[in-house]
């Protein structure tokens, strides 16, 4: 989750990023940030499913859009990792 939220911010800091993939990070970055969910978090399963759920479409919609190359250059963390998040993402390529 950590590389996640740094892959967040250099996203939305690179100029190459469209601004409504941009506008989606902050978003949601700012959605966790409030106290206030959609589902309470005292709610056992649905209450955190509701900001996993939120998290893995926006990296879905944003790592599809920005391609596997910046996605490569801005990960902070492990290559297994980066493995993991292509394949939810859908985009991982296949070895010839």
């Amino acid at each position: 989750m950590p590389d996640c939220a740094v892959l967040f911010g250099r996203l939305a800091r690179d100029p190459r990023v469209a601004r409504r993939h941009k506008a989606m990070l902050i978003g949601v970055a700012g959605y966790l940030a409030m106290p206030v969910d959609l589902v309470p978090d005292f709610i056992p399963i649905a209450g955190q499913l509701d900001d996993a759920v939120l998290v893995a479409l926006a990296l879905r919609t944003v790592v599809r859009a920005v391609g596997e190359e910046l996605l490569v250059e801005h990960w902070p963390g492990p290559a297994a990792s980066l493995t993991a998040l292509q394949r939810l993402a859908g985009t991982q390529t296949q070895p010839s």
